[in-house]
């Protein structure tokens, strides 16, 4: 094969070897994309039009899901153009989030008197510009490398989406250092957060069963319950994309759970929070309400 570096633009093969479950995804996705978009809004302007909600943990949350909506922006349009029709052309900040969402609980069940003093409005603010700064880094890194490779001539890259690790397969050239590179990221930005989110429910759990009321500790499990959700489903869809073996079955079920990781984890993290939290469905009512109340001035007016 011949190689190249100039840019030509990509061919995505995406799940063109399945034509007829397409537009079955291309539905699924849209209805996905839908939720994202919705859900994540909302939470966002819930915890900046309700007072009872700015706390550090809604301020986390907040971030997440602007995280989420940026992601899925970036990907989702052309994974649905790619899906409705037959040109197929052309988040590691989530992973440091959820460590500082689970250091954030840590500190809420295992040192609650101190909480206020500990997690204070200028650290929490600290912590999210820290995970959105490692993020802008390690994209910065690693992309020019990756798009300076030479790639093969058919410049077919076996995914829905040019990522890293689709692109470095792609070349046709030694990518020994791209691929170093990308184990080291891999390991600073998924290994060591994933460490300190386990240590963390370690604390969390010791602290837990200390507590002698089945009602305390349902309450505090109660509290960490939706950010475990959200972990376990970005961990495992992440984890399966990532270390799957090297064969077309294996790629095959990747590029679903791939699917998953850049549409479905979007989407439930909003439902999660909110079908899940009498904290956020309260404000949610008292929002409808002043909506209501304005909608019902303006009419006698």
């Amino acid at each position: 094969m011949n190689n190249e570096s100039s840019p030509g633009g990509f061919v995505l093969l995406g799940f063109s070897d399945h034509p007829q479950i397409e537009k079955v995804l291309f539905m699924i996705v849209l209805m996905s994309y839908f939720i994202t978009l919705v859900g994540n809004t909302l939470i966002i302007l819930l915890s900046i039009l309700d007072s009872k909600l700015h706390t550090p943990m809604y301020f986390f949350i907040s971030n997440l899901s602007f995280l989420d909506l940026c992601f899925t922006t970036s990907c989702v349009p052309q994974l649905l153009s790619n899906l409705w029709g037959p040109e197929k052309t052309i988040r590691t900040t989530e992973c440091i989030l959820l460590a500082v969402m689970a250091f954030d609980r840590y500190v809420a069940i295992c040192q609650p008197l101190r909480y206020a003093i500990i997690i204070h409005p200028r650290l929490s603010q600290q912590l999210a510009a820290v995970a959105w700064i490692i993020g802008l880094l390690e994209s910065v890194i690693q992309t020019p490398p990756t798009l300076l490779l030479p790639f093969c001539s058919h410049r077919r890259v076996d995914d829905f989406v040019c990522e890293v690790p689709a692109l470095i397969r792609l070349s046709c050239e030694d990518t020994t250092y791209n691929e170093v590179q990308m184990a080291v990221a891999s390991v600073l930005i998924l290994v060591v957060p994933l460490t300190l989110i386990l240590v963390s429910y370690g604390a969390i759990v010791q602290a837990v069963l200390k507590i002698n009321s089945a009602v305390g500790r349902k309450k505090a499990f109660g509290t960490c319950s939706s950010h475990l959700l959200v972990v376990s489903f970005f961990y495992s869809s992440v984890i399966t994309v990532y270390l799957q073996p090297k064969n077309p079955y294996a790629q095959d079920q990747g590029k679903f759970f791939g699917l998953f990781y850049a549409v479905g984890t979007p989407a439930l993290n909003p439902l999660i929070y909110t079908l899940r939290n009498k904290e956020v469905k309260g404000a949610f009512r008292r929002l409808l309400r002043k909506i209501r109340k304005a909608e019902e001035r303006r009419n006698r007016q």
